[in-house]
């Protein structure tokens, strides 16, 4: 009788710590289409464009404007 009711705890137990980790993400939008960017003369030689892009901000799509990058 005693190992019943520890097996049911136990089972009890696991089922609970292995529901708690069940979490169900909510549908992203799609990614908009890229903005169009004319990038601005170079800053100096060795200098490369890097393009923009959107990244997740919490709940919508944010977009993150190109930059000039020092090339190494």
């Amino acid at each position: 009788m005693k190992f019943r009711s520890v097996s049911l705890a136990v089972l009890v137990s696991v089922s609970a710590a292995l529901m708690s980790a069940c979490v169900v993400e909510p549908v992203r939008p799609p990614q908009p289409a890229p903005v169009a960017e004319v990038p601005p003369p170079p800053p100096a030689p060795g200098y490369r464009w890097a393009k923009g892009h959107y990244r997740w901000a919490g709940n919508h799509w944010a977009w993150v404007p190109g930059h000039w990058v020092a090339v190494y």
